[in-house]
């Protein structure tokens, strides 16, 4: 939900000629790609908890705690985290709804909690993300996992795995979009048609 430039919900400049970048094929290799580093970083994953961020994120965490119970045998936690009263830019745009969060199971003390969005943009998104996360527990270390990296950070963050690097202009736009919400799974680039609304 990084989507500084309409990075995953805003314009997505398809009437702009926007090309995909990824298609469901390819957005089911690299989750399960990102499943197998999960568990060989955390040596077999037995603490580790998903949390995705909503919208988009989220869907992702389910698909990837899918692919997690594939390789490890078990069923791996999975919940939601909003951000929404944790972003810093709540003055500068309308009121926005709640969405949903779910702690899975035992709560997050002591457990290695992976946070997974959909687009990697400023960072605020994930600064956000921290912030909430200090009000609901103590993990253990906290990881991020992103289907694409498009660069251009504002701050010092840095996800642990990444589907895919897409290098981009601040003029292009990243739409991530997936079946549970849009009915197809793709990543479209394309050419913002107006001037930028926020920067997470």
């Amino acid at each position: 939900m990084d989507t500084s430039n309409t990075g995953n919900s805003g314009t997505s400049g398809e009437g702009d000629a926007a090309r995909p970048v990824l298609e469901g094929p390819d957005i089911a290799r690299v989750l399960t790609r990102i499943a197998h580093e999960i568990v060989e970083r955390a040596k077999g994953a037995d603490d580790v908890v998903l949390l995705g961020i909503p919208t988009r994120g989220v869907f992702l965490a389910r698909r990837l705690a899918a692919k997690l119970e594939e390789i490890t045998g078990r069923p791996m936690p999975v919940g939601s985290l909003d951000i929404t009263m944790y972003r810093d830019d709540l003055r500068m745009r309308p009121a926005r709804a709640l969405a949903r969060t779910e702690i899975p199971g035992d709560g997050l003390d002591g457990r290695l909690v992976v946070l997974v969005d959909d687009v990697l943009f400023s960072g605020r998104t994930i600064r956000a993300a921290l912030d909430a996360l200090g009000d609901l527990g103590r993990p253990r270390a906290v990881q991020l996992a992103v289907l694409v990296d498009r660069g251009h950070r504002e701050l010092p963050i840095r996800a642990d795995y990444v589907g895919k690097n897409l290098p981009t202009s601040l003029r292009e736009t990243v739409k991530v979009q997936l079946a549970e919400e849009d009915g197809r799974d793709t990543v479209l680039l394309g050419l913002q048609q107006t001037a930028p609304a926020d920067s997470k």
